[in-house]
């Protein structure tokens, strides 16, 4: 079965974010991470297979030719399936641990890959400032790899969740305290910045602590790390004392 002008139009909108909005739906792609939302608590609203074994107990599923799917896939080489799941409704509640906040995070791939790093160290909820990249983008399903339906985002305005919350709170900057010489509480709030220009200076004012990973390099001439690598090496520490 071909696929019908009004759902190659819906399709091909869910790539933008207003769409999304107002839709309140959003894209998912490849057998791996599709198979990882059907099997989580997300809604699915419509699936596309080029082949339905796999997906025979779905009833609201669509086969569709390979050219098709070529024509309302994001990947360069499309994996046989899409699905189309409902955004769900996004509530953070205040838990004992560490809480990870992003200011302005621009790009869908350090995102996606922050969400998988969360996954990993166990944060299962994510704070994001409202000019965050959203983490329903294609992109960044795809590159948090099924982690999303393990970890809550939650958008908020980051000032107003600062001035509220009990935690000590930190900031990744590069000329913080050593990171390996801090001594780093499980309960805490840490904050990492935009690609670019970091924390922003609002956001950064609100903060009572900042760390730093040390270069090592002889030449010390790296300018800065990447802020999922950074991330990575962030979380990893504070969850050394766990």
């Amino acid at each position: 079965m071909s696929l019908s002008k009004n759902q190659l139009k819906l399709i091909t909108s869910l790539r933008k974010k207003k769409y999304r909005i107002a839709t309140n739906l959003f894209i998912v792609e490849g057998i791996k991470v599709v198979n990882e939302f059907l099997n989580s608590t997300f809604e699915l609203e419509q699936l596309f297979c080029v082949d339905a074994t796999e997906y025979i107990n779905y009833k609201n599923k669509t086969i569709i030719p390979q050219s098709d799917l070529k024509k309302i896939s994001n990947l360069i080489t499309p994996n046989n399936v899409l699905a189309i799941f409902k955004i769900p409704t996004a509530n953070f509640i205040e838990k004992e641990g560490l809480v990870l906040a992003l200011d302005e995070i621009n790009d869908p791939g350090n995102l996606g890959t922050i969400i998988r790093l969360c996954d990993w160290f166990g944060i299962d909820q994510l704070i994001c400032s409202k000019d965050t990249v959203d983490c329903y983008n294609a992109k960044v399903v795809q590159a948090s790899m099924g982690s999303l339906t393990r970890v809550s985002i939650f958008y908020t305005d980051l000032k107003v969740y600062l001035k509220s919350t009990n935690k000590p709170t930190y900031a990744s900057l590069m000329n913080g305290d050593n990171l390996y010489k801090t001594v780093l509480p499980t309960n805490a709030v840490l904050v990492m910045g935009n690609e670019a220009n970091g924390i922003s200076k609002p956001v950064l004012e609100l903060l009572e602590n900042a760390v730093s990973i040390p270069r090592f390099g002889n030449l010390q001439q790296t300018e800065s790390l990447n802020v999922a690598t950074a991330t990575a090496i962030l979380l990893s520490e504070f969850k050394r004392g766990n």
